[in-house]
């Protein structure tokens, strides 16, 4: 139906076009099949991507297991790309007796991956106007490459895993396949956040000490004689590398976190979290047809003593010769009563 519609309007659109164009008693133009066919391949693709927006589940993105994984997502871009695009430089100043023979602005470039034994720089002799490279000690790649790399696959997999959470909900949690496998490979990048930012943090630490001004300094053999002076001009800005740690260490927690709601997604906790069964209660007793059941006479157990019988022929005659106040009844003589 939108397929239909949108071709139809754009068609409209394309003959009123020419129609205005076109000068007065010409031929009509219609269009080449090419430009129909860019046109509805155009539509088809709008109408799919119309479809799978419609479709999506985007309010899982509201609860912790997606929303998480959107801090993830964007975490992992700051990691990755606060390391990866790193470029530093230093200057240090070398003054020799021979005004003529010093430099004053010798620049010292380094960056990623930190191979600082192959990067190196000129500076002054102080013997003739020929100057000598001075190389940088260390190689730091490893850690700085096994950082990055451990960044842009998170990012990936981050990517892959939203779409599914949106698109693919249903099929995520038929047969509990895709949360074990989920929360398998959460268990890895959390592991793996936690060496490689261990690791890079160690890398950095050494990277600052190679190239500190004051270490390189003790490297150049004109800085060793007394006769010339060395300082350091430009420390070189670290404030980038310190933040790709810190991101480094924040992935780490975001991952482990998150092994808690992929764990509930997979359902195995969830027997162990039942409600135990009410206890029964017995029926409460009827006010007035159950009372009798409950509710024994004291008096009328069955107790030793006299029991007087109230049945007896004297008792009656006697009731019947007195009135209710108990006096005798008139016409009853003393011999009857007694």
């Amino acid at each position: 139906m939108f397929l239909c519609s949108c071709f139809f309007i754009v068609n409209k659109m394309m003959s009123w076009t020419q129609t205005q164009s076109r000068p007065l008693h010409s031929t009509p133009l219609t269009p080449s099949p090419s430009q129909i066919f860019s046109v509805l391949s155009t539509l088809c693709r709008m109408d799919v991507v119309n479809q799978l927006v419609a479709q999506g589940q985007f309010r899982v993105l509201k609860v912790p297991l997606g929303f998480i994984k959107v801090l993830e997502w964007f975490f992992a871009i700051f990691a990755f790309s606060t390391c990866g695009s790193y470029s530093g430089m230093f200057k240090i100043a070398v003054e020799c007796k021979n005004r003529t023979q010093s430099d004053l602005k010798i620049e010292v470039e380094f960056e990623y991956p930190f191979r600082l034994h192959q990067e190196y720089f000129h500076a002054p002799t102080c013997k003739s106007e020929n100057k000598e490279p001075i190389f940088l000690v260390g190689d730091y790649s490893s850690s700085a490459e096994f950082f990055v790399t451990i960044g842009v696959f998170a990012f990936l997999y981050s990517t892959a895993a939203l779409s599914i959470y949106v698109f693919f909900f249903e099929k995520y949690k038929e047969n509990n396949k895709g949360p074990l496998i989920d929360l398998g490979v959460t268990g890895v990048f959390a592991f793996m956040w936690l060496v490689s930012s261990a690791a890079w943090a160690k890398g950095l630490s050494d990277v600052k000490t190679a190239t500190n001004p004051d270490e390189v300094i003790t490297m150049i053999p004109a800085c060793k004689e007394d006769e010339n002076s060395c300082r350091e001009v430009h420390d070189p800005v670290m404030s980038g590398l310190n933040t790709s740690v810190a991101f480094g260490f924040i992935n780490l927690i975001l991952w482990v976190g998150n092994l808690w709601f992929v764990f509930k997604e997979t359902g195995i906790i969830a027997p162990f979290m039942r409600a135990p069964p009410p206890e029964s209660k017995p029926a409460a007793p009827d006010a007035y047809g159950q009372q009798g059941a409950y509710e024994q006479d004291p008096y009328a157990s069955n107790q030793g003593g006299y029991q007087p019988d109230y049945s007896q022929q004297g008792y009656n005659q006697v009731s019947r010769r007195t009135d209710d106040a108990g006096n005798v009844k008139p016409g009853t003589s003393r011999e009857e009563f007694s």
